[in-house]
């Protein structure tokens, strides 16, 4: 998926294992916490979705 961050940044994110696990859907316009890779910049993991 395609994420744009608050700082403007554009980076690509996959689903974590956990959430794929308890099948928790993110859709278009979702607000989500990511963990972003500290060797590429631009990859990160969804792993949490918020309210």
């Amino acid at each position: 998926m395609e994420v744009l961050t608050d700082q403007g940044h554009t980076l690509r994110a996959v689903l974590s294992g956990r959430m794929k696990r308890f099948k928790i859907k993110v859709l278009v316009g979702d607000r989500v916490r990511i963990s972003v890779s500290p060797y590429d910049l631009t990859h990160g993991l969804i792993t949490y979705r918020l309210k």
